[in-house]
């Protein structure tokens, strides 16, 4: 009786199956046409006003280390031009100590930086060699010579 069963309710899904009709898929309808290709590259073209905003900047980079080699995030970096008394650009340390400032190419800079519990120091950077960024590393030495 079992058997008779299944047999009947296989026989009713392929009776089902067979009866529905099967549809082709739609053909996939062209991409519209596209517009021709310009004269002229985008390479060759006038360069967008992002590409022409910093192509007078000059790139102070560095990293800020304890004098026991450890980075040091949080330090206060500030630049100024030599010949101003005001410091003009800022930046604070990252966790890995690391820093990244852009200023104007054509001038000479001091880079100053502090930390809690550490002497400020400062560097001279030199803007106007011609190169776009000037790497410095300063190793911040304890106020006192003591450890923080």
């Amino acid at each position: 009786m079992r058997a008779n069963f299944i047999h009947l309710a296989l026989l009713a899904g392929a009776v089902l199956f067979s009866s529905t009709p099967l549809f082709a898929q739609e053909p996939a309808q062209a991409p519209p046409a596209q517009a021709p290709p310009a004269a002229e590259s985008s390479s060759k073209q006038k360069p967008t006003q992002s590409a022409t905003i910093h192509s007078n900047d000059f790139l102070v980079r560095g990293t800020v280390f304890t004098q026991e080699g450890l980075a040091l995030p949080g330090a206060e970096l500030r630049i100024r031009r030599t010949t101003d008394k005001k410091f003009h650009w800022q930046a604070i340390s990252n966790s890995r100590g690391e820093f990244a400032i852009r200023v104007k190419m054509g001038a000479d800079y001091e880079v100053t930086v502090r930390a809690k519990g550490f002497q400020e120091q400062s560097l001279p950077v030199d803007a106007k060699t011609g190169d776009r960024f000037k790497d410095i590393v300063f190793r911040m030495q304890h106020q006192g010579g003591k450890k923080s």
